[in-house]
């Protein structure tokens, strides 16, 4: 008997007017304004610009869609170009299926040449991003709720999702909700990444690297829950391979750099040092200096003004 359960939106999807506002779009735009104001606000913590995180997420977001994109139609290839599909729909990213493996690797390409531009290093600015990267999975995963997707075994828990769609294979039905549950993971990897970087003072990608071992040790356990159709390996899922291969890299990663280079950045932006309060006093010090020498100037008097006084004195004593 099901007691609660958390219910499914009967429609992804509203229309309004001609423009049809589809909720696992709705939700990655969310997510992509949050890891920018947050990334925003940390970045200028550390001495950087306003609006840098923003204009090198230009890069970094559309690399990222589709990179995310390019790695779900590659591992999940046969639901696009196997008999009876049509291949057409792997450019239909609205309908779900993004990989954040994928994602992450080509955002990343993205984000490196916004950098190179800016002259910032990508590490540092990736520190600063990584707790927001976080909270905008959280956000995006509510999409998979919108679509009825991604979901795990069959359970009667008070808090199962109600799938009531029979679209392309699905059984109507109470499942765990991984989706919530890879979201709630998220919320907590932000934490303890802000929470570590602010006790540790994380730097040279180090915190990005926290952010990607934390997730991935998530994700293992929450993709073993899943049922949906998924390529395997030795008897575990393509993505939780990847997500052992990953974390372990990211570990590997946070020892090597903290044992090459200690710390953290001391500049993250060259061009906000000299607008920063720094520049500003230096260039107070300057003025500061050149008033001391004049009011010097002043009290001493120029050597050539006080011989021209004397000559004056001495020939008003001649003609008196």
């Amino acid at each position: 008997m099901e007691l609660a359960y958390i219910p499914s939106p009967s429609r992804g999807v509203v229309e309004v007017g001609p423009i049809p506002l589809r909720g696992y779009a709705f939700c990655i735009i969310i997510g992509v304004f949050l890891a920018v104001w947050l990334g925003n606000k940390r970045w200028i913590a550390r001495g950087g610009r306003s609006g840098t995180v923003a204009d090198i997420a230009v890069w970094a977001v559309p690399f990222g869609l589709v990179g995310g994109r390019l790695y779900h139609v590659v591992t999940d290839y046969q639901l696009y170009f196997s008999e009876g599909e049509n291949w057409v729909d792997a450019f239909k990213i609205w309908e779900g299926g993004l990989g954040i493996w994928g994602a992450i690797a080509l955002g990343g390409l993205g984000a490196w040449i916004g950098c190179r531009r800016r002259g910032i290093p990508l590490p540092a600015w990736a520190d600063a991003l990584a707790p927001g990267i976080a909270l905008a999975q959280a956000m995006g995963r509510w999409g998979n709720w919108f679509n009825q997707e991604l979901y795990g075994r069959a359970t009667d828990l008070p808090w199962a999702v109600k799938i009531t769609s029979s679209a392309d294979g699905r059984i109507p039905g109470t499942y765990h909700p991984t989706f919530l549950y890879e979201s709630l993971w998220c919320v907590g990897v932000a934490l303890l990444v802000i929470w570590a970087d602010r006790r540790f003072k994380l730097g040279h990608g180090r915190a990005f690297a926290l952010y990607v071992a934390a997730y991935c040790a998530g994700r293992f356990w929450i993709e073993s829950m899943r049922v949906d159709e998924a390529h395997h390996i030795l008897g575990m899922r393509l993505n939780e391979w990847t997500a052992i291969v990953v974390f372990l890299l990211a570990v590997l990663y946070m020892v090597l750099s903290a044992k090459r280079r200690p710390g953290r950045e001391e500049v993250v932006e060259p061009a906000a040092v000299a607008d920063g309060p720094a520049g500003d006093a230096e260039a107070s010090g300057e003025e500061s200096e050149k008033e001391s020498k004049e009011a010097d100037t002043a009290e001493s008097g120029d050597p050539s003004d006080a011989k021209s006084d004397l000559k004056d004195e001495a020939e008003s004593a001649k003609k008196s």
